[in-house]
């Protein structure tokens, strides 16, 4: 029989202090990932051991007897009825924050204190390993020995999306305690640094999505600017590569290859600035970038990109305010039926609308002049005007779309399925059905006009979102039925 090894066991502790509770999910989690990095690096140096090597994630776990009293119009913060609910926890000092503030809010709302302890669910020498830069797990057969046969690996029948698309068995003994366990986080944060380029430290708590790379250099210059001003808040810039400036005059070494989603963070020291994730084309890279940036739990998330204007009295360079999304992206119709609604949020929707305002400088009808409010279909095909309009156009009419893309709508349902705020703010840069086409010409003129007020809106509204409670901006048209305490 194989010899099982193991960290020190610590006994089960309970906390009133969110902090301290915090702090000793770190004290775990780093007991674990310690003592799998060694053994790993052991095993490499040495050849296959003769033990195998176990330790678990850190675990929040709370017992109640009544259902909360709480103010009903939050949405968070409180589990849905009395019972054990439980979560495993990675990376705790990446979530310091969120933690301390989920903690505080469950230990208030139930006057209970939470459990703290090692789970029985085993981290993934992947996982373990992957912020320790002198280690590298090799590919299978690299390495002298088995590596299953020692430690434990990722398994992707335990690391899903149940809790979040409501699937997960409502008749376990033990309720989720979060919309993520520790291993579907481990899985995002390591597809985060593979297609971004940038660590999960660097993301802030509001995302801009584009499709276009012109946004980026108008996102470094108004960076620059911010930096150079004390006043403005921003403590650092950081690019693809985290490559991080704090001085505006710095230069930033570009890598000689760009990720396929290259991102860029212009930081606050609360977490709060502002994270521009550029997606490229398609709702197969937006569905990719959102499903894994969910886990970071941002405050919002807006879409900031070009679309094909379908009415006749739009003109190229109007703006597009998405209210409602005529989803023919298919991406997420396994995880989201296409008979749910994505409702518009009012406080977004009024966040980006007074955006507009401020920086075209006009209001009311003269407003109505440059933005129009409606419906904005995404599709899964960029050449969809090739093929017969007959059917897509009579579709789309009575729809009442008044723009198409490719991404808006599977952002917005992913912001839905993940419970993170999201709106579309989208540009015309085509009209495809009245004759005028995204030819090169047209399009140079139009970036250089319409790329820096656009950002500048998208900025706007996030910098008025950051102002709002968070409790307000988590709308409980988000939440569901049975519903996990944590945000």
């Amino acid at each position: 029989m194989t010899t099982l090894l193991t960290p020190e066991s610590q006994a089960p502790e309970q906390f009133t202090d969110p902090a301290a509770a915090v702090a000793r999910l770190e004290e775990l989690y780093t007991q674990a990932t310690e003592f799998l990095c060694d053994s790993f690096s052991k095993a490499m140096q040495e050849g296959a051991p003769s033990a195998r090597y176990k330790a678990y994630y850190p675990e929040i776990r709370i017992r109640t007897s009544t259902y909360a009293q709480v103010d009903s119009r939050l949405s968070f913060g409180h589990v849905s009825e009395p019972g054990v609910h439980a979560t495993t926890v990675t990376r705790p000092d990446l979530f310091r924050s969120y933690l301390t503030q989920q903690i505080a809010l469950l230990i208030k709302n139930h006057g209970q204190p939470v459990t703290i302890s090692a789970s029985d669910t085993p981290i993934p020498v992947h996982f373990a390993v992957a912020n320790n830069s002198d280690l590298v797990v090799p590919h299978q057969g690299a390495a002298a020995f088995t590596l299953r046969d020692v430690f434990d690996v990722p398994d992707l029948s335990t690391t899903n999306d149940d809790i979040v698309n409501g699937v997960h068995d409502h008749e376990d003994v033990v309720g989720p305690l979060s919309l993520f366990t520790a291993q579907r986080v481990d899985y995002s944060l390591a597809r985060l640094a593979h297609y971004t380029a940038t660590d999960a430290s660097h993301f802030q708590n509001h995302v801009l999505f584009t499709n276009y790379q012109f946004y980026v250099s108008e996102f470094e210059n108004y960076a620059r600017e911010q930096l150079a001003d004390p006043a403005s808040g921003y403590t650092s810039f950081v690019s693809t590569g985290n490559a991080e400036i704090t001085d505006p005059e710095a230069a930033i070494e570009q890598p000689l290859k760009l990720p396929q989603m290259p991102t860029y963070h212009l930081k606050r020291e609360d977490g709060s600035g502002i994270t521009l994730v550029n997606i490229g084309v398609g709702p197969s890279n937006a569905k990719t970038a959102t499903d894994h940036i969910a886990v970071l739990r941002p405050h919002a998330w807006l879409m900031v990109g070009h679309c094909a204007g379908l009415r006749n009295t739009q003109a190229l360079g109007d703006f597009v305010l998405a209210h409602a999304y005529l989803r023919d992206d298919k991406v997420l119709d396994d995880d989201l039926p296409v008979w749910v609604p994505i409702p518009p949020l009012a406080e977004v929707q009024v966040a980006l609308e007074r955006a507009v305002a401020e920086v075209t400088e006009l209001e009311g009808y003269e407003l109505k002049r440059i933005m129009r409010t409606g419906t904005v279909a995404s599709v899964d095909n960029r050449n969809w005007e090739l093929r017969d309009q007959t059917g897509p156009v009579q579709r789309l009419s009575q729809s009442r779309a008044i723009a198409l893309d490719m991404e808006s709508a599977t952002i917005a349902a992913n912001g839905y399925r993940f419970r993170v705020p999201y709106g579309t703010l989208l540009c015309v840069s085509d009209k495809p059905l009245h004759g005028e086409l995204k030819l090169p010409g047209m399009a140079s003129s139009f970036y250089t006009t319409q790329v820096s007020r656009h950002l500048a809106i998208g900025i706007k509204a996030m910098e008025h979102l950051r102002g709002m409670p968070l409790e307000r901006l988590h709308s409980r048209k988000l939440r569901s039925f049975d519903e996990t305490a944590f945000l």
